[in-house]
């Protein structure tokens, strides 16, 4: 995997508290990684400050799996 998803996991890792295994591209916040909206709302300013990127609050809240998030940041680079 490339640099920016290895950082995402390493974020979404960290903000839910569960092994970095468990996160890949197809991974559902809610249903696979028990992200709640609260986590996910998290989840987005870490990766906005680490990453340097802009995500407006009515996109995030179409972020359904890892590949959602990626392909947007990655389209914003």
């Amino acid at each position: 995997m490339d640099e920016l998803f290895q950082k995402m996991q390493k974020l979404i890792a960290e903000k839910l508290e569960i092994d970095i295994s468990k996160i890949t591209l197809d991974s559902s916040f809610r249903q696979d990684l028990g992200a709640d909206s609260l986590d996910t709302y998290e989840m987005v300013y870490a990766i906005e400050e680490e990453l340097g990127v802009s995500i407006p609050d009515e996109k995030a809240n179409e972020f359904e799996t890892v590949r959602d998030a990626y392909e947007f940041i990655k389209s914003q680079k």
